[in-house]
């Protein structure tokens, strides 16, 4: 990626003036919500190493490089959603960033929802942990109309023999 190239995580910046310093380690992410942007971009670049240094040792444990190149590759990436954040500023020692990556891979759009954890370690943002985000169920407004109770419609008949028919 080119550093005048606009920057994956969709801030509307240059590369080279967003997460391309902060990837290549001559800038540190000032907020954990610049990290998670550069965390980003290292998936839709293919730079997978900054990945691993930019989490805690603890993290650092259970990734698996490999598999993030793989899943980098393989997947076409359409942009960061920042949600919301919890803290996070320059002055902060811990922060929380709900976010979606929204990519295609095998055919299929995906929108990865997340909370990531970070913390400061030595001065410097490092990701901790993330938890997957469901998505909340469609609630229904009215109650379900079964299949014998009577038609809503008002017309006196089963629901199956009215508004129901063929369904």
């Amino acid at each position: 990626m080119k550093n005048e190239d606009t920057c994956p995580c969709k801030s509307g910046k240059p590369f080279g003036e967003c997460c391309g310093p902060i990837i290549a380690g001559t800038a540190k992410a000032e907020t954990a919500e610049a990290l998670m942007r550069a965390r980003y971009s290292s998936y839709a670049t293919g730079d997978v190493g900054f990945l691993k240094t930019s989490m805690t040792e603890e993290a650092q444990a259970d990734f698996d490089e490999e598999a993030s190149k793989a899943w980098s590759r393989a997947a076409r990436w359409h942009g960061l959603e920042v949600i919301s954040t919890e803290k996070g500023g320059p002055a902060d020692e811990d922060g929380v960033v709900e976010f979606r990556a929204l990519y295609t891979a095998n055919g299929e759009f995906c929108n990865h929802h997340e909370r990531s954890t970070f913390k400061k370690v030595g001065g410097e943002w490092k990701f901790v942990d993330g938890d997957f985000v469901a998505e909340k169920p469609i609630e229904r407004e009215e109650p379900k109309v079964g299949r014998n109770d009577l038609c809503p419609c008002g017309s006196g008949k089963k629901y199956k023999k009215c508004c129901g028919k063929g369904k």
